[in-house]
């Protein structure tokens, strides 16, 4: 009984992502021990929620994570990765600008802004591997 009254968990698992870029770098996090991933650096974001298109998902989770209020711009890239047989992610990255607030530390550990060609020095889950291919292509190549 339960285990039926657990939430079933929505697969895939919808996930959006900013690119915020400021001076030649982009922003990145370290995702805080304890959590799925942990060490792992990510780009900025979270899970849709019910009702939410995937421009409201990433503004809200922009404001709860980082404490900013931002403009989400157009589509980056999508991609889809299997971690596990009942967990699939699809990640939706945008274009991003922080309008206000300064950034705080919620559900991470560090924040770093970095050369687009140095992201490849970091390890990002599997599923981010495309926006990263993005960047680091429309910004020259590796500095490696």
């Amino acid at each position: 009984m339960v285990d039926q009254m657990k939430k079933k968990k929505v697969n895939p698992q919808v996930v959006t992502v900013a690119v915020i870029e400021r001076n030649g770098h982009v922003l990145i996090a370290k995702r805080k021990r304890g959590k799925m991933r942990a060490g792992n650096w990510e780009f900025p974001g979270g899970t849709l929620e019910e009702g939410e298109t995937y421009k409201e998902c990433l503004k809200r989770e922009l404001k709860e994570e980082l404490t900013v209020t931002s403009e989400i711009g157009d589509l980056i890239c999508s991609n889809e990765h299997r971690y596990a047989s009942d967990w699939t992610v699809k990640l939706m990255a945008y274009k991003a600008a922080i309008v206000s607030g300064s950034l705080n530390l919620h559900d991470h550990e560090d924040l770093r802004w970095v050369k687009p060609e140095d992201l490849i020095d970091y390890e990002f889950p599997e599923v981010d591997r495309p926006i990263i291919e993005w960047l680091v292509s429309k910004n020259g190549k590796p500095s490696k």
